[in-house]
C-alpha cells in the first residue's frame, strides 16, 4: 500500500483525478488530493484534501497532474495525465506539446499524442512516454452509474444536444451562437445539455444559466462527462470536450473551429445552426467514417481501464523498466523558484 497525491489546478481536472483515485483505492493505495487555484475548493468523493505543507510531508511515491505544471519539490515521480486533447488552439511549441522540465512520465491518450512525444522524449531524455489511454474517458466505456441516464431523464424522449465551450473570447461559440441557442430551447424540439467553461466571463455562463428549465439544464464541470454520454449530438467550438464526444462516434457540430477536420460539421453563421443540427442528427455514411478514423487516433482504448494502465506505467518507471532518465535541463531551477513564488512555499522540506 502506498500513498499518491493528485494534483490539479482547475475544476474540470477532477473527474480525470477521480477516475486514478477509483483504480488506486481498487489496488489498495491511498490517493490524497491537492487542489489549487481554479480547483480549491473543489473536492474529491471519499479522497482527503491536503494543504500544500501537508502535501510535502506526505512524501507521495508519484504525483499525478491533470495540469501544465507540478510542484516539483513534492517527493515522488511527477506524472503528466493531461487536462484535455490536442485541438490545435495554439502552435505546437506553445500548446500541447510543449515542454515543461517538470514530468518524468508522459501518459499519452493515442497515437496523435504518443508519436510526437516519443519523438521529444528521443531527442531531450529527461522524461519517459506511455500510451496508456486517458483516465478521464474510462467512465465512457463502462456501464453507466445513472448519472447520464438522470440528465437525459427530463428529455421524455426527445433527442439531446449538448454545447459546450472554451473560454478563450476569440473562439468560444458562446456569445455568437446565443441567441441561436436560445431560439433551439425556445422550440422544445430538442432537449439541451448547456455547459461552459469555468473561464468563461460570469455574465455569459450567468445568460445560458438562464436557459434552464424544462427544455434544458444547466451542466456543472464534474458533471462533463456524464453530459457527454447522455447526449445524442454536440454543439461545440473549439473547446477539447470535440474529441471527448468524438470517441463515442457521435456527430460533432462546431463554430468556426480553428481547425476543422473531416470529422466535424463546422460552420461559421449562426443562422445556419438548424441546418447543422438536422445534419448531425441524420449524418451521411461518410462522416461515421470519419468519426471511427479520428478516434482511433486520438484514443484508440475502449476498455475504460487507462487509468490502470497509468499506475502500471508508474511502477514501471520506478522499477526501472522504462530504462533511466537524464538529467532535467538547466532551466528546471527556474521554474522550480517561479512555482515556489506562486505556491508561496520556500522551505526545503
Amino acid at each position: 500500500m502506498a500513498d499518491y497525491l493528485l494534483f490539479a489546478t482547475e475544476r474540470y481536472a477532477l473527474p480525470i483525478l477521480q477516475a486514478m483515485a477509483d483504480a488506486l483505492q481498487a489496488q489498495g493505495h491511498r490517493p490524497h488530493a491537492l487542489l489549487v487555484d481554479g480547483a480549491a475548493g473543489g473536492a474529491l468523493p471519499g479522497v482527503p484534501s491536503l494543504t500544500l505543507h501537508e502535501a510535502v510531508r506526505l512524501r507521495p511515491t508519484a504525483v499525478f497532474s491533470a495540469a501544465n505544471w507540478v510542484p516539483p519539490f513534492i517527493a515522488g515521480a511527477k506524472v503528466q495525465l493531461f487536462h484535455g486533447f490536442n485541438v490545435e488552439k495554439r502552435e505546437d511549441a506553445r500548446g500541447h506539446f510543449r515542454l515543461r522540465p517538470l514530468f518524468d512520465l508522459y501518459c499519452t491518450q493515442g497515437p496523435a499524442t504518443t508519436v510526437p512525444f516519443q519523438a521529444l522524449a528521443g531527442r531531450h531524455g529527461f522524461f519517459k512516454v506511455v500510451e496508456t489511454g486517458w483516465p478521464k474517458l474510462d467512465p465512457l466505456f463502462r456501464p453507466d452509474d445513472g448519472r447520464a441516464a438522470a440528465l437525459r431523464a427530463p428529455a421524455a424522449g426527445r433527442p439531446v444536444v449538448l454545447f459546450a465551450t472554451t473560454f478563450s473570447r476569440r473562439l468560444s461559440a458562446a456569445e455568437p451562437l446565443f441567441d441561436a441557442i436560445a431560439a433551439q430551447v425556445a422550440s422544445g424540439e430538442r432537449y439541451w445539455l448547456l455547459t461552459l467553461h469555468p473561464k468563461c466571463p460570469s455574465d455569459v455562463i450567468a445568460r445560458y444559466r438562464g436557459l434552464a428549465g424544462p427544455n434544458a439544464t444547466f451542466v456543472e464541470p464534474e458533471q462533463l462527462l456524464a453530459a457527454e454520454r447522455a447526449a445524442d449530438v454536440l454543439v461545440a467550438d473549439t473547446t477539447s470536450v470535440v474529441s471527448e464526444f468524438v470517441v463515442q462516434h457521435k456527430s460533432v457540430v462546431t463554430f468556426r473551429n480553428r481547425a476543422p477536420k473531416p470529422h466535424m460539421l463546422d460552420f461559421d453563421d449562426p443562422a445556419r445552426l438548424p441546418a447543422m443540427l438536422a445534419e448531425a442528427f441524420a449524418p451521411p455514411a461518410t462522416l461515421g467514417a470519419a468519426l471511427a478514423a479520428y478516434s482511433d487516433a486520438i484514443h484508440p482504448w475502449r476498455d475504460g481501464r487507462s487509468a490502470e494502465r497509468v499506475l502500471a506505467a508508474t511502477e514501471a518507471l520506478q522499477a526501472g523498466r522504462l530504462g533511466a532518465l537524464q538529467r532535467k535541463p538547466a532551466g528546471a531551477w527556474l521554474r522550480n523558484l517561479q512555482i515556489r513564488h506562486h505556491m508561496g512555499y520556500w522551505r526545503l522540506r
